[in-house]
């Protein structure tokens, strides 16, 4: 009987199967930089706005608290968008005939919202609480970067699991005392992780076992 395949079938089948292996790991690891990619998470790229509002301006230039915007961070889990009224504070008395900023006017007076594009947009099955990271010690600074140099508004963190985790499994890397909490540049006055240590003992944070404990975060 003659043969079938070709002596050299066998070469061909073994490349193949090397190709394919090599293929699909090739394949799941440009997935995963994929992932990982500012594209997908969204770090770093700043949102444009249907006003161009600048934290560089408003927190690095002129020194505004962010609790004067953001009211709710210290009470509630969510960090409240400031009313256009709390803009017109300001804004009633100076620019007060800007074409940039018609659209706040226009909001304040037809008694509506801008409609602002959000930044820092958690997952439906993640729950996070703005008001226990601020009396843990947490700064803004540490989830939003150095928002004070930001004209625009970026992502700060990757937002990924894994980047909380860090924080949750060595909180006191990350704590500081509570009045430094909107401070932009902390330094501390000392050891971190030493100052990091007295402060997890004496807000009582949670062990590390509950903090990376899933109903923590997935509720």
């Amino acid at each position: 009987m003659s043969q079938i395949f070709h002596h050299s079938s066998n070469a061909i089948a073994r490349i193949t199967i090397y190709g394919a292996v090599f293929i699909i790991g090739f394949a799941g690891w440009a997935g995963y930089q994929l992932d990982l990619s500012h594209y997908a998470t969204r770090q770093d790229i700043p949102r444009e706005q249907p006003v161009p509002f600048s934290h560089a301006h408003h927190v690095g230039g002129i020194g505004i608290d962010c609790r004067y915007c953001h009211s709710t961070v210290e009470d509630s889990s969510f960090a409240n968008i400031p009313p256009v009224k709390t803009c017109m504070n300001c804004h009633s008395q100076i620019w007060r005939t800007s074409p940039t900023l018609e659209p706040v006017r226009a909001a304040f007076r037809t008694n509506t919202s801008i409609r602002w594009v959000r930044v820092y947009d958690l997952p439906d099955f993640v729950y996070f609480n703005h008001s226990i990271h601020v009396a843990k010690g947490v700064g803004c600074e540490t989830c939003h970067g150095r928002i004070d140099k930001m004209p625009l508004t970026s992502q700060f963190p990757n937002l990924r699991m894994e980047w909380c985790l860090g924080c949750h499994r060595n909180p006191e890397k990350a704590v500081r005392p509570r009045e430094f909490i909107t401070t932009m540049g902390y330094q501390p006055a000392g050891d971190q992780e030493e100052i990091g240590r007295r402060l997890v003992a004496e807000y009582r944070i949670q062990s590390p076992r509950v903090l990376t404990s899933c109903s923590t975060c997935h509720r």
